[in-house]
């Protein structure tokens, strides 16, 4: 008898230690903060990337799209100037893998009349500030050509941006970088190789805008006026003070960002179909891009 009531009395002790300890345990578990996985995301990124058909438009694409895949929370929003699709683009864009989106915005008929030059990119642009205006509520955008070359550490700077931010381009003109011009710690002019009554005379890869600011100015846009597209553009975000620009690379001590330009190529020359008809150069040739 004496032996069962011992068992009872340490079955019983085990039991309310065990329940002691459950509920001690839970009570810490309810004081952790929560972590979520979207908690942990970090502010997303749009990068519009204008497009054109011409020989070097898949190179230039592949080359970009594979630096923007190192960039986490980034949707790709690539808008060609065309009337239509295009196979080739859709299918490097899949291959590349980075998440995107594929618009197409054609130049208004009346500006491809101009015999100077050509307000390439700005229909596309535009297009790309529209999907954003319905469908983007917070993040930062920037417009990254494809035929320029980016420092990836220049992406998880600019994503921060509470309204606008710049930074130097290097390889514009020949004074070989545009940077705003920094006098203890604030903008006090631009250096560029071209000022041209500009307010803003940067370039279109030196700087990234905030989707809420964008939002509280409706009537953002680009123009469509050679030369003084980024001007416009940033003028259209008014009011904006020169001391709400945020300066990014090191107090704008640094270049992260380069405008390079590829060389333009002649269309590939058509292939001797008499010659190579049952050669790989069939299948590879359904590839090139031709204007």
């Amino acid at each position: 008898m004496a032996l069962g009531k011992s068992i009872k009395m340490y079955l019983t002790i085990f039991v309310a230690t065990t329940c002691i300890y459950m509920v001690l345990y839970q009570y810490h578990i309810s004081r952790q903060p929560i972590t979520s996985p979207e908690l942990l995301k970090p502010p997303p990124l749009y990068i519009i990337t204008p497009t054109y058909r011409r020989p070097e438009q898949l190179a230039e694409l592949t080359r970009l799209g594979y630096t923007l895949k190192h960039i986490t929370n980034l949707l790709w929003l690539v808008i060609e100037d065309a009337n239509q699709t295009s196979p080739l683009v859709q299918h490097t864009l899949n291959r590349i893998g980075v998440p995107y989106i594929y618009l197409i915005a054609p130049m208004p008929e009346k500006y491809k009349k101009n015999k100077k030059a050509l307000p390439r990119g700005v229909s596309n642009r535009n297009r790309g500030l529209e999907w954003l205006r319905q469908n983007a509520t917070e993040g930062v955008f920037y417009f990254a050509d494809d035929d320029n070359t980016y420092d990836i550490s220049i992406f998880e700077e600019m994503r921060y941006t509470k309204k606008v931010s710049m930074w130097p381009v290097g390889l514009v003109t020949k004074f070989g970088v545009s940077s705003p011009i920094i006098r203890n710690g604030t903008i006090s002019g631009y250096y560029d190789g071209w000022i041209g009554g500009r307010k803003y005379p940067v370039d279109m890869a030196g700087f990234a805008v905030s989707v809420k600011f964008l939002h509280e100015r409706p009537t953002a846009q680009m123009p469509f006026k050679p030369g003084y597209e980024e001007d416009g553009f940033l003028k259209s975000l008014s009011p904006l003070n020169v001391t709400e620009i945020e300066l990014l690379a090191s107090n704008c001590t640094e270049i992260l960002t380069w405008h390079t330009q590829t060389k333009k190529n002649e269309n590939a020359a058509p292939l001797n179909m008499t010659k190579y008809r049952d050669t790989n150069l069939v299948s590879i040739h359904k590839l090139l891009v031709r204007k």
